[in-house]
């Protein structure tokens, strides 16, 4: 007996260690094999050839980063194993990001990665949480076409910046009352022809005209410079968003649920989420105001503009990437 007990006590120490063992949250598991299901179902409906972007994502809890479908994840992350709803493995190491963020960038061994908090920790929804893995998840297809981060440093903004963070804080001139007018009257002719567009209805040839004059407008306010920033913001972020409410609207015409997502709590359906989505840009649109919402802005007129080319220019997404980082000559295609 006495040889045994020392056995014993290692054995159950091993297994207490291994109840120990962090899991995936279930609602959190829940929501992640939403988004990639939502992607498989309906991305090459809302964007053509978006299925062959990579998908690996990092979740952050308040102590716990948990990683999945990522091809090669450091040292620091230990595995939990292959997770059957989610079709990967699940990896884990101690929260090293803030797990309030929403983001894609080459966060682990410089694979393009989503980092996201939890929906409590990001102000949203469990439907508008999915939605955002799916603006992030444009971010991964645009960051891995070919020539996008020669393109990136061939626009000649970082000034010196090696981070990225140029992206965020670049000097625009948010505070100057002539560009703040002209962007003003440029998202104030989207918000119109936003709330003007009816399924196959032809843009009528007045807010084309409209449209293009306060576009001219803005960028002669502008230095070269910073208009080139304008530019790549409405085609960066600006189409990221309108790519949320595409996924939204699609989605409630074509998609079902799974019942586990349906279950939680906060779930909301896909309809209802595109269409608020919709009064939302709208609404943001008409206040638009540069120098209290900053960068944020971008966000509602390069939306608005991708809603514009629907309807004038349905082809434009074959073009999205030819030149990149503007959306200016896209229109110039319609018939």
């Amino acid at each position: 007996m006495r040889t045994l007990l020392p056995v014993l006590s290692i054995v159950v120490v091993a297994a207490g260690a291994q109840s120990q063992q962090p899991t995936l949250p279930a609602a959190d598991r829940v929501r992640i094999a939403e988004a990639f299901r939502l992607a498989r179902q309906i991305g090459e409906q809302v964007w053509p050839g978006w299925s062959e972007a990579p998908f690996a994502l990092l979740l952050v809890t308040d102590s716990l980063e948990f990683l999945v479908r990522h091809p090669k994840p450091s040292d620091d992350f230990r595995p939990l194993g292959r997770d059957s709803l989610l079709e990967s493995a699940v990896f884990v190491r101690k929260r090293v990001y803030a797990p309030d963020l929403l983001a894609t960038f080459p966060a682990v061994t410089g694979v393009t990665t989503i980092v996201i908090g939890e929906p409590a920790n990001t102000g949203k929804t469990s439907t508008e949480w999915v939605l955002t893995v799916l603006h992030e998840h444009f971010h991964q297809l645009a960051y891995s076409h070919p020539g996008y981060y020669a393109g990136v440093d061939s626009l000649r903004l970082s000034r010196g910046d090696q981070t990225g963070m140029w992206m965020l804080n670049y000097p625009f001139p948010y505070d100057s009352a002539p560009v703040a007018a002209r962007f003003g009257v440029l998202a104030r002719v989207l918000a119109r022809a936003v709330t003007g567009l009816d399924g196959n209805q032809r843009v009528p040839a007045a807010t084309l005209t409209a449209y293009a004059e306060a576009r001219a407008a803005l960028q002669a306010a502008l230095s070269a410079d910073d208009y080139r920033y304008l530019s790549f913001q409405l085609w960066q972020e600006g189409v990221a968003r309108y790519v949320e409410y595409r996924a939204a609207a699609i989605a409630a015409r074509e998609y079902a649920p799974s019942p586990g997502f349906r279950a939680l709590p906060d779930y909301a359906d896909y309809g209802a989420t595109a269409e608020r989505l919709r009064r939302s840009l709208v609404r943001e649109l008409m206040n638009a105001d540069l120098a209290k919402d900053r960068r944020t802005d971008f966000y509602p007129v390069g939306a608005a503009t991708a809603l514009l080319l629907d309807a004038a220019a349905p082809p434009w997404k074959a073009h999205y990437f030819t030149p990149m980082f503007t959306l200016d000559p896209l229109l110039q295609r319609s018939p």
